[in-house]
């Protein structure tokens, strides 16, 4: 198997491991803040990103794949029916060997990409069970179905959560430009002050104190 199979493999079973992790019965606060710290995370939204990228180049070894199995059957069809013919033993068990890994690789990353969008699909079914339960906890009166986090479970995963944070981000850099900016007046408008200040009074040598 070559490298870049074997990453995918290893990607695979990383989705099991996860897939095992969210299906497992905890308890709802555990639950509660585990998927609050998973949509809240940067680390994890720059691996969603980095995993959106991933399996683009999956998508395109998985249509290779496609392709080489499609070539290899018509190979081996060929072959078939070339048996009348003087065809050699290890030349078929050779075409053979060749479907056997063309078809394990389709495999290999249909069941990658097929995996992921049960993860989603799943990830997002858990996020709406425990939005019910706590509205339910809510109307029942109980302390642990609001407050903070349940504002923030109320927030977790929606598509707009990303963009929301980039928001906020650029926000805030723009306060920092401004401030900035009004320094920068102030230091210009200080220096001409004490431009002014000193030709006016030649004989007081003020120091200009440069912001």
């Amino acid at each position: 198997m070559t490298l870049y199979y074997s990453l995918v493999f290893l990607l695979l079973v990383a989705e099991m491991a996860l897939f095992m992790l969210l299906i497992i019965p905890l308890p709802f606060t555990i639950r509660r803040k585990m998927f609050t710290f998973i949509s809240e995370s940067p680390l994890v939204a720059k691996l969603q990103y980095a995993m959106k990228i991933t399996f683009i180049f999956i998508l395109i070894l998985f249509i290779d794949s496609v392709n080489r199995v499609y070539r290899v059957q018509i190979e081996l069809s060929e072959t078939n029916k070339q048996q009348g013919a003087a065809v050699m033993g290890h030349e078929r068990m050779e075409v053979q060997a060749r479907k056997f890994y063309s078809q394990r690789n389709m495999y290999l990353c249909g069941f990658t990409l097929f995996l992921s969008l049960i993860l989603n699909r799943t990830y997002t079914m858990i996020l709406d069970v425990l939005r019910l339960e706590e509205k339910v906890k809510a109307y029942e009166g109980d302390s642990t179905g609001s407050g903070k986090q349940s504002s923030k479970l109320a927030e977790a995963g929606s598509p707009g959560e990303i963009g929301s944070l980039k928001k906020k981000l650029a926000e805030k850099e723009r306060d920092v430009e401004t401030l900035k900016k009004q320094a920068a007046s102030l230091s210009k408008e200080y220096n001409e002050l004490a431009d002014k200040y000193n030709a006016t009074n030649p004989g007081d040598k003020t120091p200009r104190k440069d912001m």
